[in-house]
């Protein structure tokens, strides 16, 4: 049974509307854990568009990940991403040639940037801290108040709406949103600048945003500790995951997404998923990080 509040309220960053009981809404430092229920949308809307909100979204779709996956990113994103908003999208690939051609609505572009291919996986997922920093310097901080970093394998499902935004906003990992802390996989290896001990969750790296200052802040963090690492020839367990789970740990975010908005369709327990916002997309690893 939820609790009904009949007068809305606003904490930091967000108006709850209704109770989640049965879910974690508010971590130890009072920031909110975004749930359906707990929030009115059209108050959300009509916040951000008065305050002229503009929100870029990076993506990178390096080698095979641009066939598989870009379009049905975009595509999707246009369908149910911070509708109503100005909305850009900087794709990152080493292919600008073969970007899909999508429609966009009015107020919405897209940006193509060439980058390097990277031969390892793993350098380009941790290599993108860089781009992302340096892309928020030339262009982003001049004309967006918002920017959203996305993995490109995933598909939006539902309305993902500006009840997300925030000053900085971290996602809460699907697999380990319900396990106890000994069980999240923080890099353990007191070699790496990632390394942990004890966290408050276990974030996803594959969202996270916020304004351009505090997104900058987090890339910039986790570059440097990334090539201090490389110095020593140590590489954190999750690679920018793990840099970015520490960042979150000194740097507490101001706002939390629930796994609402990014699911694993692969998990059988979904009780506490009203709405599939975002759900991860088919991976093929073998094929796609090969070549």
């Amino acid at each position: 049974v939820f609790l009904l509040i009949h007068c809305c309220y606003f904490t930091q960053n967000s108006c709850f509307v209704q109770a989640r009981p049965n879910v974690q809404t508010q971590t130890s430092w009072n920031a909110p854990i975004m749930w359906e229920l707990m929030f009115d949308n059209n108050l959300y809307d009509q916040k951000y568009k008065e305050a002229n909100t503009a929100v870029a979204i990076t993506v990178f779709a390096v080698g095979r990940y641009l066939e598989a996956y870009l379009k049905t990113f975009l595509t999707s994103a246009e369908e149910h991403f911070m509708l109503g908003l100005p909305v850009t999208y900087f794709v990152f690939t080493d292919l600008p040639e073969q970007v899909p051609e999508i429609t966009l609505a009015p107020q919405r572009n897209i940006s193509i940037v060439k980058v390097e291919k990277h031969s390892r996986w793993q350098d380009i997922s941790m290599m993108r801290m860089k781009t992302i920093s340096e892309l928020i310097d030339a262009v982003l901080q001049h004309k967006f108040t918002h920017v959203f970093c996305f993995d490109v394998d995933q598909i939006f499902k539902g309305r993902f709406g500006s009840e997300a935004l925030g000053e900085s906003v971290a996602l809460l990992h699907a697999h380990y949103y319900k396990l106890p802390k000994y069980r999240f996989t923080y890099d353990r290896n007191p070699e790496s600048k990632a390394y942990m001990t004890e966290g408050d969750y276990y974030y996803h790296a594959a969202i996270f945003g916020g304004t351009c200052e505090k997104v900058k802040a987090l890339a910039d963090y986790c570059y440097v500790n990334i090539m201090e690492d490389k110095l020593k020839n140590v590489e954190a367990l999750w690679h920018d995951e793990s840099h970015l789970n520490k960042y979150f740990w000194l740097n507490k975010p101001t706002k939390l997404l629930s796994p609402e908005y990014c699911w694993d369709e692969y998990i059988v327990n979904a009780e506490d998923i009203l709405v599939k916002r975002l759900v991860w997309a088919p991976k093929d690893y073998e094929k796609l990080r090969t070549g």
